[in-house]
């Protein structure tokens, strides 16, 4: 059993090990404008179910009052709790920047589904989601079996949580300063007090 233990503890070591130079680039996903007055920053980890909660109801709402209107940039970054947040991410990111939101809303929505049950079916539940999302199956493989893309994302994920102080989600950095979850109301009056300034 201790061998087994150390073999995963391994496992994850190797996984968040530092990237080098040469490993691949990850890209910020974000909507709206740079020049945004608001700049809202989401932490966020596809298995929590507060997040799905974010994105089915708030963040809809964000999409349509301020985002799709260009007052506020809204920055997507990955929190890893579990191998399947950063297997659903790896996915996401398959179809590159012009599919990503369109399947972050596919895995929010369908999140109690796609999280059920063994490894492998879990892994199958998210090849059927690239699927929907128009990936070619052998792209959605390459993707779930780029092990330098994994090292990445959760270096990149460790990086960004530090830097920000990250231990929950979804956790909102708004002007860079850090909110907890909250309604949209409150959200919403946040977001007005910095477009007043």
């Amino acid at each position: 059993m201790k061998h087994l233990i150390a073999a995963g503890a391994l496992a994850l070591a190797s996984l968040a090990a530092p990237v080098a130079a040469q490993d691949t680039t990850i890209t910020e996903m974000a909507l709206g404008p740079e020049d945004a007055k608001v700049t809202i920053v989401e932490y966020a980890s596809f298995t929590c179910p507060h997040c799905a909660n974010f994105h089915k109801g708030p963040f809809k709402q964000l999409m349509s009052e301020y985002i799709d209107e260009g007052k506020v940039r809204f920055v997507y970054r990955d929190v890893f709790f579990d191998r399947y947040g950063l297997w659903a991410s790896m996915v996401a990111r398959c179809g590159g920047e012009d599919k990503f939101f369109g399947i972050t809303d596919m895995l929010y929505e369908q999140q109690r589904d796609w999280t059920q049950g063994e490894p492998a079916a879990i892994a199958d539940n998210l090849r059927r989601i690239g699927k929907l999302a128009g990936i070619e199956p052998d792209a959605i493989e390459a993707c779930l079996n780029d092990r330098d893309k994994a090292q990445a994302l959760v270096a990149w994920y460790q990086e960004n949580a530090t830097a920000h102080d990250v231990n929950s989600t979804p956790t909102l950095i708004i002007n860079e300063k850090k909110y907890g979850n909250m309604a949209y109301a409150d959200l919403k009056a946040i977001i007005e007090e910095q477009l007043a300034k």
